[in-house]
């Protein structure tokens, strides 16, 4: 049966801990020998309805690191669903490719991706899930602590689809998270089930302090995510108090899965701190990434 992994519980616990184990393992080898190309003559093709330095450029090298090749496909070069139903695309790219990732708004359209598929489809992102981050930074946590025993960590800011599929990655690795957000911007309800499906849902509060207290990471995210450029003013309001500063910091590392608005939801100070890994981490999203792709094609 063909494998998706359209959210970090498509994965069981078991799985989750293979892949990180197999990007930890590719990572530590550097840039591969010659004769190691564990994905040679595989292709995947990438589905680009938003676009992103990151993504794109973590899983280009990383399929050439791994022996294959990568094709890009922006908004200019697939109508996806505009045209042409998304069944068929999907069905099409089957026959051509070994596995597809595609960066989307709508959940959904992943889903039908992955329905019609007769190869591995990745999300790259939808406005609900981002697993290939929580993959990320569950490898850097991994690294900066050797592992996830007593480890504390504070979300600090929205509660949106990075929040989301770390929340319940974090419950699948039995991570001690505590979430903090205004009122309005919770962690969906469906979310906590599904953390507790898998282990155990986070503890959540309305109060930054509180939750920074104890820990040991503070994760932000921007409080305005593309697509939501017309609630800019409404929700710069309502985040008020939640930025996080150098001083916030302390001893505590800071993570951020980029791009960050700086003097929004983090300082630049905070960025630039001794403390802050967000550049581990974002090197991570390449590691993590071949460790997935290998898990699911090698």
């Amino acid at each position: 049966m063909t494998r998706h992994v359209l959210d970090i519980d498509d994965l069981t616990r078991a799985e989750l801990h293979a892949v990180l184990d197999r990007a930890a393992e590719l990572k530590s080898g550097g840039r591969l020998q010659e004769d190691e190309r564990p994905l040679e003559n595989r292709t995947l093709a990438m589905l680009f309805e938003k676009p992103s330095t990151r993504t794109r450029t973590s899983f280009e090298t990383g399929m050439t690191r791994l022996g294959g090749h990568a094709i890009f496909l922006g908004p200019d070069d697939i109508h996806l669903g505009h045209g042409e139903p998304i069944k068929d695309t999907s069905r099409a790219l089957s026959g051509y490719v070994d596995a597809i990732m595609a960066r989307l708004f709508d959940h959904e359209d992943a889903e039908d991706l992955a329905a019609y598929a007769d190869v591995p489809v990745i999300n790259g992102l939808t406005d609900d899930a981002h697993p290939c981050q929580t993959l990320a930074d569950l490898l850097t946590i991994r690294e900066r602590f050797g592992g996830f025993e007593d480890v504390s960590v504070a979300w600090v800011g929205d509660g949106n689809n990075v929040a989301s599929s770390f929340a319940i990655g974090a419950a699948m690795v039995d991570l001690d998270l505590t979430v903090a957000t205004p009122a309005d911007y919770a962690l969906d309800e469906s979310v906590l089930d599904r953390c507790e499906a898998v282990g155990s849902a986070p503890a959540t509060t309305t109060d930054p302090d509180a939750a920074i207290a104890d820990a040991d990471v503070i994760y932000t995210d921007v409080w305005v995510s593309m697509g939501e450029e017309d609630e800019r003013d409404q929700k710069l309001a309502a985040f008020e108090g939640f930025q996080i500063t150098a001083d916030w910091i302390g001893d505590r590392e800071l993570m951020h899965c980029l791009p960050a608005h700086r003097g929004e939801e983090v300082t630049d100070g905070a960025v630039e701190h001794s403390n802050s890994v967000v550049w581990q981490q974002a090197e991570n999203r390449m590691h993590a990434q071949n460790g997935l792709l290998t898990w699911l094609l090698a």
